[in-house]
């Protein structure tokens, strides 16, 4: 059922204590809090990647385009030279930016709680931008990977307000 439901693409960025870039694709990233600029990801428990993300002590999401199926893929199979095949940039953490994104975000691990079969990891946010005006997000529905439909121009005419039965 879960299957039906989009969500967003993204690639958790570290750098390991021996400089090592690590990274992972997520799909359960949410934006938790605005003051202060907190948000979080769900890593899995059995995940072998997120002990190395951990031990940097920081993380950068890196939100993917449309046209980044091809990076999604390298780093979900932990090609071992994915950060040498795709250009990056480190963040003021020293996670990788990764070329091309539509945005990114630079935290600092707050903290970590153990829920179910997954971490929750809430990160500080140190920065942010956007790199990529205009592009469509990368999202994941019914097992594929595919851009998000191009924005329509706002509909004046139409009536955004909630309704009153609210």
């Amino acid at each position: 059922m879960l299957g039906h439901y989009p969500t967003g693409v993204t690639v958790v960025t570290a750098k390991e204590p021996d400089g090592t870039p690590v990274g992972m694709v997520i799909g359960s990233f949410v934006s938790v809090s605005l003051d202060p600029p907190l948000v979080a990801f769900l890593p899995g428990r059995s995940s072998t990647t997120w002990p190395r993300i951990m031990a940097g002590g920081a993380f950068c999401v890196n939100v993917l385009a449309a046209g980044q199926e091809g990076l999604c893929r390298d780093i979900s199979a932990k090609a071992p030279d994915v950060f040498d095949r795709h250009p990056w940039r480190g963040a003021a953490s020293g996670s990788p930016v990764l070329a091309g994104v539509a945005a990114w975000i630079d935290c600092d691990i707050a903290d970590v709680w153990t829920l179910g079969d997954h971490y929750f990891v809430l990160g500080r946010v140190r920065d942010l931008a956007v790199e990529k005006t205009g592009v469509s997000p990368l999202v994941f529905s019914r097992g594929r990977l595919a851009p998000l439909p191009p924005r329509r121009d706002h509909d004046e005419s139409a009536d955004y307000t909630w309704p009153d039965w609210l």
